[in-house]
């Protein structure tokens, strides 16, 4: 299986701290943010991994490399200005392929165990939800008994921007810049979205005051062990 990590945003809610360091490369626990999510790839046996870029793209590409020192091996989609969700999956796909692979946001961090997530079958999505955070109280999705995704209904989880996607999702759009929430939404309505509640930690790292609390987390898991 392939991933992919979505790195191409301006980081606006970061500012200042990105006005001169793209998010990907923020520090957090003693390495960039993106550095965690490619180990943790690594770990879980993924090797390939599309990163699509834009905002100071020459900078993540030059920290980063061809990722072999991570151990892993990094495709990278560039985009002159940002494509949205859906439309940086969309340019990415001759990279992908057209089996089903591991999008992950930049910007979140997470201890979901990413060899675990099960195959697609016949959905065409497969979402990681977490309990709703202070700053997102209503939540994204409701998750139901049966595992199965909707855009409605009680209770609601958040989405934590870890999801395993078919290539079909999008295949069919024409390149450009466009959101995938539609896209997903379509999939839901037709019964093709599977999903799990993941209780472990996860931080959106959406803001400087969460990045450094997260950053002072990690460095007192790492200096108890």
């Amino acid at each position: 299986m392939k991933a992919m990590i979505l790195a191409a945003g301006l980081g606006k809610r970061m500012r200042p701290l990105t006005d001169h360091c793209p998010k990907p490369l923020l520090p957090v626990g003693g390495k960039p943010l993106i550095v965690h999510h490619l180990e943790r790839l690594a770990c879980a046996g993924i090797r390939d991994v599309v990163i699509n870029v834009s905002y100071r793209a020459e900078q993540i590409v030059a920290a980063l490399g061809d990722g072999r020192e991570i151990g892993v091996r990094i495709a990278w989609s560039h985009e002159p200005t940002p494509l949205e969700t859906g439309g940086g999956i969309r340019q990415a796909l001759p990279l992908l392929g057209e089996t089903p692979f591991l999008l992950i946001n930049g910007d979140v961090w997470c201890d979901v165990e990413l060899a675990g997530l099960p195959s697609l079958e016949d959905d065409l999505a497969h979402l990681v939800l977490v309990d709703n955070p202070g700053h997102h109280p209503g939540g994204d999705f409701h998750l139901d008994a049966d595992g199965r995704v909707h855009a409605v209904g009680e209770p609601r989880l958040t989405f934590a921007g870890i999801s395993l996607l078919d290539p079909a999702l999008v295949a069919d759009q024409a390149p450009g810049a466009f959101p995938l929430a539609p896209h997903l939404q379509k999939a839901m309505d037709a019964g093709r979205v599977g999903g799990r509640h993941h209780r472990g930690a996860w931080v959106d790292v959406g803001t400087p005051e969460r990045l450094a609390a997260l950053d002072a987390r990690l460095r007192g898991l790492n200096s108890q062990t």
